[in-house]
């Protein structure tokens, strides 16, 4: 996201709009932020008519040359729009220093964004990995099969990995791990070494509730202390709905990436409940 961001703001005079005070429903949060150039944008506040307002407004700076400007806006039959609530929008024309600031920024961000552990590049594996290559997340996709990672069409992290255990012990803290490999006992042993970080957001793994039952009482007889301390965090089924039996990969990598959302991403969430979509 920080290079598609970096290569729009090659062009000449862009305008920053951003979001500040919000108030009632909105359709995104405070400082969420859109570019605007004389042919193009990138990023988005919400759409609909604010949206349509504001690069109205910011194409008309760049013709005044125009630097700061803010506008109050009801989200309301006025605009076109049902949100119920109020923004705050402010406009600026960015200068170098300012674009070089939002391209450190928005690579800082991206940075920091949680680490999901996949292992197992089979099907499952790279439904997964394309349902969260365009989510807040960074995807690592890990096998010891060389020809199965071949398969893997998208700009996401390979790893090769005779053992794949390794990729956990030095995991940076609050990563989430995914396990389905194509050996049940691999997956355990994964388990295993996942359940024993502390610091683990997440540890699921693809299976049953059979599956579930029978990893317990190999964990309880190989490691009792971790079995009775942390067996708990392990989500098995991962992805499981009991409205939702389809098993095609595609349909359980949505399941899991949204499980996964409300894991990762809580205070986001939960900052944004009180936004609703125009």
């Amino acid at each position: 996201m920080a290079k598609g961001l970096a290569h729009f703001l090659e062009a000449a005079r862009v305008v920053k709009v951003s979001l500040g005070a919000i108030k009632g429903s909105t359709p995104r949060e405070a400082g969420a932020s859109l570019y605007v150039s004389a042919g193009g944008l990138h990023g988005t506040i919400g759409g609909g008519q604010l949206e349509y307002i504001a690069i109205d407004e910011a194409r008309r700076m760049l013709t005044r040359s125009e630097a700061n400007k803010q506008m109050d806006v009801p989200l309301g039959p006025e605009i076109g729009q049902c949100c119920g609530g109020a923004v705050s929008l402010h406009f600026t024309q960015m200068d170098e220093a300012l674009k070089a600031d939002e391209i450190a920024s928005e690579q800082r961000q991206h940075e920091a964004q949680p680490h999901v552990y996949i292992f197992g590049a089979g099907h499952v594996g790279r439904a997964l990995a394309r349902a969260l290559h365009l989510l807040p997340v960074k995807p690592i996709l890990i096998d010891s099969r060389a020809e199965e990672l071949a398969l893997v069409d998208l700009p996401v992290e390979q790893r090769l990995a005779a053992l794949p255990e390794a990729e956990i012990r030095t995991a940076p803290p609050a990563s989430a791990y995914l396990i389905l490999t194509h050996d049940h006992a691999l997956d355990f042993l994964l388990a295993r070494e996942a359940l024993g970080r502390l610091d683990a957001a997440y540890v699921g793994m693809i299976g049953s509730k059979s599956k579930w039952a029978t990893f317990s009482h190999w964990l309880k007889r190989e490691e009792p202390t971790l079995a009775a301390n942390r067996l708990a965090a392990l989500i098995c089924p991962i992805g499981a709905h009991e409205m939702v039996r389809d098993k095609r990969p595609e349909v359980i990598a949505a399941m899991v990436a949204a499980e996964l959302l409300t894991v990762l991403l809580p205070a986001k969430l939960s900052e944004e409940s009180q936004s609703e979509q125009p």
